[in-house]
């Protein structure tokens, strides 16, 4: 439920116009800030309290506040996540604030899907450092095909993809995964869609303790999604509590430049 270096949330053109000479970092230490902080979303996607058995998704409409923080302790931002139930599936919802250095990140991203969390409509609206875009894939279940159209900046064209009968974005994924582990099983590899096609290879590896800000130890079961996408390789770590809800109570994304993390405020 949703995942690095990460899913790509800026195309070569975004991140080339969003250099500055004013960053106390390279422009590429922003590029893989922006994708792991996008990853961090889509990732923890799924955060609920756990005191009641049939709370929070899949059992009803929910809605997550996060903390996005590096290993030194450092505090990035806040992300919120939403899930609403419809009449034809579910929507999903995630908002980003996050800076560093001055550099800001305030992302929007939206998956509604139909019966078996098969997407219907993705969209991201992006704003990195000043410079925004807007894109929407739209996906064909009979077509068996998804179109991927840059609306912002009115130049960036578009990009059809096959997806087989069920295609998915990287959010309604993440939902996807969490609904199998609350059926016992360990979500399969597939395809998933963030902008362009990402292979997710999820590997569970047993139990593991794991403590938050609240200082309250909880066993919980990890999962380690391989990502592989046109380029870039990349793990996450996802640490589910064992509820009814299988939620994940902890997300992390090694980097070059420490650990991203992502986890629940309580």
């Amino acid at each position: 439920m949703k995942y690095l270096r990460c899913f790509t949330v800026c195309d070569a053109r975004s991140r080339s116009r969003s250099r500055g000479r004013q960053r106390a970092f390279p422009s590429r230490y922003y590029a893989n800030l922006a994708r792991a902080l996008a990853a961090l979303a889509v990732a923890a996607l799924s955060f609920t309290a756990a005191a009641l058995a049939q709370t929070g998704f899949p059992f009803q409409s929910e809605s997550l506040q996060y903390t996005i923080n590096y290993s030194s302790g450092l505090s990035l931002g806040d992300a919120n996540l939403s899930a609403e139930k419809t009449s034809t599936g579910w929507d999903f919802t995630v908002t980003l604030d996050a800076a560093v250095a001055g550099y800001t990140l305030k992302d929007k991203y939206t998956s509604s899907t139909a019966s078996g969390y098969c997407s219907t409509v993705f969209q991201r609206d992006l704003l990195h450092g000043g410079k925004s875009s807007r894109e929407k894939t739209t996906f064909d279940a009979e077509k068996q095909t998804a179109r991927r159209q840059t609306e912002f900046p009115n130049d960036g064209g578009y990009s059809d993809m096959t997806t087989g009968a069920c295609g998915r974005d990287a959010i309604a994924f993440l939902y996807f995964a969490r609904k199998e582990l609350g059926q016992g099983r360990v979500p399969p590899p597939q395809v998933v869609y963030f902008g362009s096609p990402y292979t997710v290879q999820p590997s569970y590896t047993g139990a593991q303790s794991v403590t938050l800000a609240d200082k309250k130890p909880e066993v919980t079961d990890h999962l380690v999604y391989a990502v592989k996408g046109p380029k870039s390789d990349f793990t996450v770590e996802v640490f589910y509590a064992r509820d009814a809800a299988r939620t994940p109570l902890l997300v992390k994304i090694p980097q070059a430049v420490g650990t991203l993390s992502m986890e629940l405020v309580r």
